[in-house]
């Protein structure tokens, strides 16, 4: 390298990124958005918080395999490392063509994330970063490495070090130092390293076989076999602690012939498809399967909606409720979970607030029914996949081992999102109707996500306590989920992602080859299809509002015509039940739900008809003629006779009883009736008694009555004070109205491009003023365009008004100190254009435009350099 070469070549971090286009520091700032937040004042500032331990973490946490794996062999190479010795400890030796190929792109990008910078010849892991991933007794390297032959020596006697040096042939030397470097440098000799091993028992070269890929930790006696001797007298086991040794970084190298890593990951695993399908075999299950969750959905809220279960005092529903909802939806808990969830989540249900709280349908329950099927579907689907509430985790334990509950707190996983965006993209980038094999999905999530830092995974082992025995993190948890729930909400069908789930991530529509149209049955399970799918992944930028809106309409396009038109009629038979052979109209669905209960769901629901159910439609207003001519306008074959003696039956007897309010009372024209009651030992819990011929008084009251006289067999109806029949319509009880619950971020929101230009701009201004040459303050002693030492200009009062006077006539920039008014103090470069009444207005070159300051809060002003640019 030449003297201009070296010179021009960064000498820190902020030099490094002070050199950079905007296109490039605004990669940076997106892909950590941490370090604007809030906007640094200038690329030093930047610079400095990029190296922060926090930021590192997180930075470090987002790397693929193959790019953490650089950059812990950075972390155990010299610092600073050559491309060269970078690539060998990668490569090994036999520098892996694969390896070759694939470094590039990972020392890029860990430039691009700011956790690299230098020349090629000069490569430098930034300082942080070094020390979380270089090897220690508190925290072994992923490379299974331990120190080099200088870290170890550390505490030595120089006596036992020149030992050493005698044992393996070299010569003796005056101090410590070079003693280390020639043990070092012939540890890194390969021919005369191998040389040396030769000269060793085999007993010895196992246990160094046994050490090589780590843990490079072993223990030995006061008094240690002759074979160990032999290692320990050559310095190729070295000891750390009384009864410990450690095998020095340079021997492991040789060992392993220079490779940091055992096995490289330079390509991601690919995803394997286990079958395919035609595409419209896919998207009709799809559809089907998201007619389901409509339907499923109506369901829960239709049980809720006179109101639903108490809220525990810890917020959530209870275990028993779970299970009632459970058997409701006739659905396995974890799933009744995952649709209570969705519907809060998209804001169709909430709590009502009142002092006896429970859960209820929002206000916005009744806008979503009005609208369409498709609709509907892409609302659910488009708040479950940015969703941060995690159903998988109820039953689970808490960091206070509490019980996680369905509706509960602490259900948000900020990862969730992201891998459900990322597990459907996976599978967009198979053939099209082809469903995946479920291991080799999480293989590629854990390369493109394998670090998981300590503090994280020890909260999330203490969030996440399922009780099953696979040792799962929780990112291959959701993978597993969204494969699961992707499937119940008819996102995908068969496995396969469906046209309509495509288009909910904006994935672009896959082409259907010609052999794969023309397929006309599904794959066997058996046949698995190795996909190339070694692409990087672009750089995930979150969608905003609108382009999810256009998504979610996009999907729901797609899906409407795979929905089959509503039905306006059913099929009424003989032994009281009625078939809908497909959807309903929503009139005819909410009548035909009152009048008779589903017996069972599917692609056709069946409903039976009962004295209950007959009775309920009477309850609520309707008259025995009008539900004869209901169904027969909405039946394809004719009435079957025992379904017309059966609302005839009801009907006859229903409202003979009148009961109403006193306590509560029974009031009959007929009194055998009355006395028929009275007579039966059932109605003895009731205590009636008779206070006139026509009327029974009870000490129950009137909701306790009329359930009991239901139960003895009698078919009573309430009535007002007034003496009208009460019509017990189902009164919906609503929630005020009740935002959906908002995502938790997985840090600091990925920032827009009107943000990140003018953090840039900001960022530049502020190293500007920074870094702009200064003419020195009269008696200082600095020599002219001397740069700044960081500290704000300090000057009296008189002095700065009149160099901002004289600034004004001249037209010069000046330099000043200005604190505001929350006290955060800051650097600017300012051209004066007015000085009156104790402000000045000014450009600012810092913020790129005109503004005026107070002169009390500026704490001093320096002229530039004439040469400042």
């Amino acid at each position: 390298m030449s003297t201009e070469e070296k010179s021009a070549a960064p000498r820190s971090l902020a030099e490094a990124l002070r050199v950079r286009d905007d296109v490039s520091l605004a990669a940076l700032l997106r892909s950590r958005p941490d370090l604007i937040t809030p906007v640094p004042t200038d690329l030093t500032q930047l610079a400095t918080r990029a190296g922060t331990r926090a930021s590192v973490v997180r930075a470090l946490e987002r790397l693929d395999r193959f790019a953490l794996q650089t950059a812990e062999a950075l972390a155990v190479a010299p610092d600073p490392a050559s491309y060269g010795e970078l690539l060998a400890l990668m490569g090994g030796d036999e520098e892996d063509p694969a390896v070759a190929a694939a470094l590039p792109r990972a020392v890029t990008l860990l430039r691009e994330q700011a956790l690299l910078w230098g020349a090629d010849d000069r490569l430098r892991l930034v300082r942080t970063a070094r020390e979380l991933l270089a090897p220690s007794p508190q925290h072994p390297s992923p490379t299974g490495l331990g120190p080099s032959v200088r870290e170890a020596t550390a505490g030595m006697s120089p006596g036992r070090i020149q030992e050493i040096l005698g044992a393996v042939g070299l010569p003796s030397t005056h101090d410590s130092v070079s003693a280390v470097s020639a043990l070092g440098t012939l540890f890194a000799d390969r021919r005369r390293m191998a040389g040396l091993l030769a000269e060793l028992p085999a007993e010895s070269r196992e246990v160094l076989a046994r050490l090589v890929w780590g843990p490079p930790y072993g223990q030995v006696t006061h008094d240690p076999a002759a074979h160990l001797r032999a290692l320990l007298d050559r310095g190729l086991l070295l000891p750390t602690a009384p009864g410990t040794v450690v095998l020095p970084r340079e021997v492991a190298l040789h060992l392993r012939a220079g490779r940091a890593h055992r096995a490289p990951e330079p390509v991601p695993p690919a995803v394997e498809a286990a079958a395919t399908h035609r595409p419209q075999v896919v998207d009709a299950t799809a559809a089907g399967q998201a007619l389901a969750a409509l339907a499923t959905v109506e369901e829960l809220l239709k049980e809720w909606d006179e109101g639903g279960p108490a809220v525990l005092r810890a917020g959530g529903l209870s275990v028993r409720d779970l299970k009632r909802t459970a058997v409701a939806l006739d659905v396995p808990e974890p799933v009744a979970a995952f649709w209570v969830e969705l519907a809060y989540g998209a804001g169709l249900i909430a709590s009502d607030g009142e002092a006896d709280e429970r859960y209820a349908a929002t206000p916005a329950y009744d806008e979503w029914r009005e609208l369409p099927p498709a609709e509907r579907w892409a609302h659910l689907a488009g708040t479950w996949l940015t969703a941060t509430r995690t159903p998988g985790v109820v039953g689970g334990r808490d960091a206070k081992d509490r019980t996680l509950s369905a509706l509960g707190p602490d259900l948000d996983r900020s990862a969730a999102p992201e891998v459900r965006h990322r597990v459907l993209s996976l599978l967009a980038g198979l053939p099209e109707g082809a469903s995946p094999v479920e291991a080799s999905v999480l293989a590629r999530l854990r390369w493109e996500r394998p670090l998981r830092g300590p503090q994280r995974e020890q909260r999330e082992q203490r969030e996440n306590r399922t009780g099953d025995a696979r040792d799962d993190d929780l990112r291959s948890r959701i993978a597993r989920w969204t494969l699961s729930e992707a499937e119940l909400l008819g996102v995908t069908g068969r496995g396969a992602l469906a046209a309509p789930g495509r288009a909910l991530i904006g994935a672009p529509e896959a082409p259907r080859p010609a052999a794969q149209a023309q397929e006309s049955e599904p794959e066997g399970p058996g046949d698995k299809l190795p996909v190339h799918h070694h692409r990087m992944p672009p750089a995930a930028t979150p969608p905003t509002p609108a382009e999810r809106a256009a998504a979610t309409a996009t999907a729901a396009r797609l899906l409407a015509p795979l929905f089959p038109e509503p039905l306006d009629h059913v099929l009424l038979q003989a032994d009281l039940t009625a078939v809908a052979p497909g959807p309903l109209e929503r009139e005819l669905a909410d009548v035909l739900g009152v009048l008779a209960d589903v017996e069972s769901k599917g692609g056709a629901t069946v409903y039976r008809f009962t004295p209950g159910s007959v009775r309920r439609a009477l309850d609520a207003g309707q008259s025995a003629a009008e539900l004869h001519a209901f169904l027969a306008r909405h039946s394809r074959t004719p009435v079957p006779q025992p379904l017309t003696y059966l609302i005839d039956d009801v009907a006859r007897r229903h409202g003979r009883l009148r009961v109403g309010a006193a306590s509560a009372y029974v009031r009959c024209d007929d009194d055998a009736t009355l006395d028929e009651i009275l007579a039966d030992k059932r109605a003895a819990a009731l205590g009636l008694r008779r206070l006139a011929p026509t009327v029974l008084a009870a000490q129950a009251d009137p909701a306790a009555l009329l359930e009991g006289l239901r139960a003895i067999g009698f078919a009573p109806a309430a009535e007002s004070a007034a003496g009208d029949v009460l019509i017990a319509r189902a009164d919906s009880h609503r929630t005020p109205p009740r935002a959906a619950p908002e995502p938790v971020p997985d840090g600091p929101p990925a920032p827009d491009d009107t943000l990140l230009a003018a953090a840039i701009r900001a960022v530049r201004a502020g190293d500007l003023a920074s870094t702009a040459p200064r003419k020195p303050a009269p008696g200082s002693g600095e020599g002219e365009g001397e740069a700044p030492g960081g500290s704000l200009p300090r000057t009296g009062a008189a002095e700065t008004l009149a160099t901002m006077q004289a600034a004004v006539l001249t037209g010069e920039a000046l330099w000043i100190g200005y604190v505001n008014a929350e006290g955060a103090a800051s650097q600017r470069v300012i051209a004066p254009i007015r000085v009156e009444g104790g402000f000045v207005t000014a450009y600012d070159h810092t913020a790129d435009e005109v503004r005026t300051y107070p002169l009390h809060r500026i704490t001093g002003v320096a002229e530039l350099a004439d040469d400042a640019g």
